[in-house]
């Protein structure tokens, strides 16, 4: 495996047990336990109910466009590199089943490709020993 040299998400607390899911393949919400809501970026109290009682639910993996923007200039010098994967890029909010939305890149799609709304299932992408990212894909019909 190359050296991946973009920045990486920190993986401590819940954010880290977030990550330990994707490592397995395996992408995981919690879910409070008081009023069903799904939420993410994981944290200790619901929004909804305040309630500290929650579990780790798996995701179907499947979700919708709900937002886009094209990067067109790199902002942080790990994207300077005239990588396939270097600007322009799209990073994607994708609205998933359970009702919560993940931000991250299509594996699949340029930019002018991406439409609202547009079925999407995840991926994963091994960056390094510790850190399997969660990536998105066309659903095709």
């Amino acid at each position: 495996m190359s050296e991946y040299k973009k920045p990486l998400p920190g993986l401590d607390g819940l954010t880290g047990e977030f990550y330990d899911f994707c490592k397995q393949e395996a992408l995981h919400f919690q879910r409070c336990s008081a009023c069903n809501t799904f939420r993410h970026v994981p944290r200790e109290m619901c929004a909804e109910c305040n309630s500290f009682e929650w579990e780790w639910v798996k995701s179907s993996g499947k979700g919708t466009i709900f937002s886009w923007v094209v990067v067109n200039r790199a902002l942080h010098p790990a994207f300077y590199d005239p990588a396939p994967d270097a600007v322009p890029m799209a990073p994607v909010v994708v609205e998933m089943e359970e009702g919560v939305r993940l931000t991250s890149n299509m594996v699949d799609c340029l930019p002018a490709e991406l439409e609202m709304d547009m079925p999407v299932e995840v991926v994963y992408e091994v960056v390094t020993d510790t850190v399997t990212l969660p990536r998105f894909r066309r659903i095709k019909n």
